[in-house]
C-alpha cells in the first residue's frame, strides 16, 4: 500500500511564509505542497487583533489573500520533485479555458505534473464580487469536461452547455512530457462525488469526518468511476486533514482553547453541532464553510459565536494530540481508503511555539506514513 502526504498553505499574508512552507515539505521529503485560493480569508477581520491570534501582530488583516497562480509559478523552481497543487479553485471566478491555460503554464515550469483542484466554490469568493452562483454543480460538471477536452490536445475544440460554450476553441499550449495537469475534485455531497468518479484524478474533500463515512463518500467515488467505465482506482483518495499536535495528548488539547482553532468550529455546518446536541449560531440551514461570509460579521457575532462553541465540535474538526496519537487518528482514515492526506498546520495558528512543534511534526508523521508505521500492529 502506498501513502503519499502533502502540506497545505493558506496563501495568506506573506509569501516569504510559503516558501519557507515549501522548504519544510522538500526536506520532509513530501509528495505534494497545496495552496488554497481565496479572495476573502475565513476568519473574521473584524476581531482579528492579537487576542484573537499573535499572527494579528505582524499581519493587520486576515485579507491579505494571494493570487494562487502567481505564487505557485513563483515556487516551481523552488519545488523540486514536489508536486504543487491548488487546492481548490472554481469554475466560476475563472473560466475553464483560464483554468487550463494556468494549469498548463504551470507544467511547463514544474518538474512533476501540477494538481489542479476544483470545487464548487465558497460563497465568500463569490457573493461579495457579484459573481453568479446558481447550480454551481452544473457548472463544475461542464468546466470538468472542458478541462478534460483542453487538456487532451491542440483542437478545435466544439462544446455547447448550459454555462460554457466552445466554437472550435484551441489550447496550443502542451503539456510536457508525463506532465498533463491532474484534476483533483472537492466533493462533498452526493452529486459531486458522483462527479469526482467520472471525471477526476483524484478526490479531495474539504470536511474531517469519521473514517466509517470517508469509506461511504469514497464507495461513493468508485461506483461512479465503474459506471462510467472508469477504473475506480485511477481516483486518487485524498484528504484535507487539519492536525493540532503537541508534544502531549493533553497539551494538544489545551490548544484547542485557542480562538483561531475554536473558530474552526463555525466551519462546521449546523448538521455537526446537531449531533452533539448543539444549535449553530448562523443558523439551522447553514452548510458549513461554503455558506460562511466572514466580512459580515461584526465583533460581537464573532464573540458570541465562539462562546456558544462546544468543545466536542472543536474536536471533531481537527486531529487532535502527541505525534503519536495524530499518526494513529490518520492511520485509520488511511484503512477507510486514504491515499493522500494533506496536512493542515492548524495548531500553528495557537502560538509560535506551537508553530515550530508543528512543523516539526510533519516531517516526523511523514516519515513514519510512507515507511508503513501505521498499520494496525503499530497502532494496537
Amino acid at each position: 500500500m502506498s501513502v503519499k502526504v502533502g502540506l497545505v498553505w493558506d496563501a495568506v499574508g506573506d509569501v516569504g511564509a510559503g516558501r519557507g512552507l515549501l522548504e519544510v515539505a522538500r526536506h520532509a521529503r513530501l509528495d505534494a505542497f497545496m495552496v488554497f485560493d481565496h479572495l476573502i480569508n475565513v476568519f473574521p477581520r473584524q476581531a482579528w487583533d492579537t487576542d484573537f491570534s499573535y499572527l494579528a501582530a505582524d499581519m493587520p488583516t486576515p485579507d491579505r489573500c494571494l493570487d494562487f497562480a502567481t505564487v505557485l509559478g513563483n515556487f516551481a523552481s523552488l519545488a523540486g520533485p514536489v508536486r504543487l497543487a491548488i487546492g481548490v479553485t472554481d469554475p466560476h471566478r475563472r473560466h475553464p479555458a483560464v483554468l487550463a491555460q494556468t494549469a498548463l503554464t504551470l507544467a511547463q515550469l514544474t518538474e512533476r505534473a501540477p494538481v489542479l483542484g476544483i470545487g464548487a466554490g465558497a460563497l465568500e469568493n463569490l457573493v461579495p464580487y457579484g459573481v453568479p452562483h446558481d447550480q454551481r454543480v452544473g457548472r463544475v460538471e461542464e468546466a470538468l469536461r472542458v478541462l478534460r477536452m483542453f487538456f487532451s490536445g491542440e483542437g478545435p475544440h466544439d462544446f455547447r452547455g448550459r454555462h460554457f460554450t466552445l466554437d472550435r476553441a484551441l489550447m496550443g499550449l502542451p503539456a510536457p512530457a508525463g506532465r498533463t495537469p491532474l484534476i483533483w475534485l472537492g466533493a462533498n455531497g452526493e452529486r459531486m462525488l458522483n462527479l469526482a468518479g467520472r471525471y477526476a484524478d483524484g478526490w479531495i474533500p474539504s470536511d474531517l469526518m469519521p473514517p466509517e463515512e470517508y469509506a461511504r463518500r469514497l464507495a461513493v467515488v468508485r461506483t461512479a468511476a465503474e459506471r462510467a467505465g472508469r477504473d475506480p482506482d485511477a481516483v486518487l483518495p485524498a484528504g484535507g486533514v487539519p492536525i493540532v499536535v503537541a508534544e502531549s495528548d493533553a497539551a494538544a488539547q489545551d490548544l484547542l482553547r485557542a480562538a483561531p482553532i475554536r473558530f474552526l468550529a463555525l466551519h462546521a455546518g449546523a448538521r455537526a453541532w446537531r449531533r452533539h446536541g448543539a444549535e449553530h449560531p448562523f443558523g439551522e440551514d447553514y452548510k458549513g464553510l461554503v455558506d460562511l461570509l466572514p466580512h459580515l460579521l461584526t465583533r460581537e457575532e464573532v464573540a458570541r459565536a465562539l462562546a456558544a462553541v462546544p468543545d466536542e465540535v472543536v474536536a471533531d474538526q481537527v486531529l487532535v494530540g502527541s505525534r503519536e496519537t495524530v499518526l494513529k487518528r490518520i492511520g485509520e482514515l488511511i484503512d477507510a481508503g486514504m491515499r493522500h492526506p494533506m496536512l493542515i498546520p492548524a495548531s500553528a495558528m495557537a502560538s509560535p511555539e506551537a508553530a515550530r512543534f508543528t512543523v516539526e511534526a510533519v516531517g516526523w508523521l511523514a516519515d513514519r506514513l510512507r515507511d508503513g508505521s501505521d498499520d494496525e500492529e503499530s497502532r494496537a
